[in-house]
């Protein structure tokens, strides 16, 4: 009787030491899956991030060559004001002095 006792014992021990192992194996196969997945969402939400920078980037430089143009054809018009206002200036020196002198 003692014999079958200590053969339950032993039974239900190596049950329980299988049912361990089961559920640690199980744990780790489930661990390891959800690591897949957060780092495939985080892959993901990286490539979206970098698709998206790469978009702003595009942009600024579009609307920064775009400034660079106006900003360009406003400084040659200004320039080209000036340099004509300057003739004008110049010529009217150049008839004062011609006209003081002779």
């Amino acid at each position: 009787m003692a014999s079958e006792s200590v053969k339950k014992i032993l039974a239900a021990e190596a049950d329980s030491e299988k049912k361990n192992s089961e559920a640690k194996k199980r744990r780790d196969e489930i661990i390891n899956e959800a690591t897949g997945r957060s780092s495939q969402a985080v892959q993901k939400r990286l490539a979206v991030a970098s698709l998206e920078a790469a978009k702003m980037r595009n942009d600024i430089k579009s609307k920064t060559e775009q400034y660079r143009i106006e900003a360009e054809k406003t400084c040659s018009d200004d320039i080209d004001l000036i340099s004509s206002q300057a003739q004008k200036n110049m010529d009217k020196a150049i008839d004062a002095v011609i006209a003081r002198f002779f």
